[in-house]
């Protein structure tokens, strides 16, 4: 059953997420083990193919063995520091790994939860990831519980806004926001998340951050309101041309 679950964010505003149930990750996690399984079989197929077993002896064998244990753990944690806290088979079905504070997985967060799932395997057959599942407020799993993580169900529909590109190129719309002179470091960590986050809060939230975040600060750096540009589009080209004179991108 896929519950209701609020959190403040660093942005002082509140969010609520709809947390993913047993059905919806158990088919999320067949997906992902049916990918593991064939990655590994066709790995094992390819070097079978190209005669490393028999050449190379027991260094083969022990490739294999070693590449069996590690991979299906790697693939978990890989893909879900860098898919935002998805998988393969998560995105398929529509739930994403986040910290418990709604801010996106971290690395660390990642290693922690899926190095957990032995755990879970325990006495049999994910008896204690499922009792941990059926029981916990959050359906935390051990890994869960460890890395202070949850899965949530995305929200339908396509996002209107897209996260600001920050690693590379200059904004379209940098003309229209200034030098930037006065402003500080803090105010960038400020609009980067805004920024970044603006999707994924539900319109209203939106509507709330405009108005505390992006229009008091465009009020002091003198940056005009534009029409038909959506000030999160501004924000986004704030953050790029400061990020780029501190060094910060």
């Amino acid at each position: 059953m896929d519950t209701q679950f609020a959190v403040l964010t660093p942005d002082k505003a509140l969010v609520t997420y709809r947390i993913a149930g047993l059905g919806t990750r158990a088919f999320a996690h067949i997906l992902d083990a049916f990918i593991v399984g064939a990655t590994l079989t066709l790995v094992g197929n390819l070097l079978g193919y190209l005669g490393l077993m028999q050449n190379f002896g027991g260094i083969g064998q022990a490739f294999i063995v070693v590449f069996s244990t590690v991979f299906p753990f790697a693939y978990f944690v890989i893909f879900e520091a860098l898919m935002n806290g998805q998988t393969l088979g998560k995105k398929a079905t529509r739930v994403r790994v986040r910290m418990a504070d709604g801010t996106p997985i971290t690395w660390q967060a990642s290693f922690a939860r899926n190095m957990l799932r032995v755990a879970d395997f325990l006495p049999v057959l994910y008896g204690a990831g499922i009792f941990m599942l059926l029981t916990s407020q959050r359906s935390q799993r051990v890994g869960d519980v460890v890395a202070n993580t949850i899965v949530l169900l995305e929200r339908q529909g396509d996002a209107r806004y897209s996260p600001a590109p920050h690693t590379a190129g200059i904004h379209p719309l940098e003309q229209y926001v200034g030098e930037l002179r006065d402003m500080t470091v803090d105010e960038y960590n400020a609009l980067r998340r805004f920024a970044d986050r603006f999707p994924e809060f539900p319109a209203r939230v939106q509507s709330q951050l405009v108005q505390e975040v992006w229009i008091p600060f465009a009020t002091r750096h003198d940056i005009p309101v534009l029409p038909n540009v959506h000030p999160v589009y501004l924000a986004e080209a704030v953050v790029m041309r400061f990020g780029r004179q501190k060094g910060l991108l």
